[in-house]
């Protein structure tokens, strides 16, 4: 095992035990058997290493969600990863708190990989036709509010009693950024202008048009984007 590698795993079991998501780097020194020097050569300051910490920590998680095994259902895997984030911080409620602590003036490389992954899901169910708002609105909604409901189950678990808190939270959310599934060939009864905007902006991300320039599609995706952020009539 390296050196860099020692030092983040004593830290993590540190950070696992800590009863408020802390750990001194004079403790990770002693813990993982190195000299001050040593830590802040590899991880620059305190700071530094509390991030690479939360990506080591979050990295099983991750590594999960990167596995390339979508649902023929967008929807359904947009609820499966709601439920796997939620899981994974009730389990691990210091390395969650660390990644979303405002004390990081630079967020984890984890947290925006997590984001991108989301991101990924919310274009296929634009792609399917049934996104009601732009990908970007969608998925910053869709982040905020399962990082909120996952924040609040492990920091004031006492107020949330109810098991079905989060997936109460979770099918509000979805129903209000996504449409029915059609059935059949039929157009879901409530397609609207954002919708079909961001159905076209989708598609246009994964066929480019050959009959535009890309300048020209650009300035389309930016008509888009416009239109599946206006709120439906």
């Amino acid at each position: 095992m390296d050196v860099r590698t020692r030092i983040l795993e004593a830290a993590a079991g540190l950070l696992s035990r800590s009863a408020d998501a802390d750990v001194s780097t004079r403790a990770v020194c002693e813990a993982a058997g190195v000299g001050a020097p040593i830590l802040y050569r590899h991880f620059g300051d305190k700071e530094g290493l509390l991030s690479a910490v939360v990506d080591f920590g979050f990295e099983r998680y991750l590594a999960a969600k990167r596995v390339p095994r979508p649902s023929s259902d967008p929807v359904a895997d947009l609820r499966e990863g709601w439920d796997n984030h939620v899981r994974f911080a009730v389990e691990n409620p210091n390395y969650y708190r660390l990644m979303y602590s405002p004390g990081l003036s630079v967020p984890p490389a984890a947290a925006a990989e997590a984001q991108r992954l989301l991101h990924e899901v919310i274009e296929r169910i634009a792609a399917a036709g049934r996104l009601r708002v732009a990908p970007e609105t969608a998925t910053r909604m869709v982040m905020s509010a399962n990082a909120g409901v996952a924040l609040s189950l492990i920091s004031r678990p006492a107020l949330y009693p109810d098991p079905d808190f989060s997936p109460r939270v979770r099918d509000a959310l979805v129903a209000s950024i996504t449409t029915p599934e059609a059935t059949g060939t039929a157009r879901p009864a409530d397609a609207t202008l954002p919708t079909a905007a961001a159905t076209l902006a989708a598609r246009l991300r994964t066929t480019p048009p050959t009959s535009l320039t890309p300048p020209e599609t650009a300035l389309l995706q930016q008509w888009l984007a416009i239109l599946a952020d206006t709120p439906a009539d």
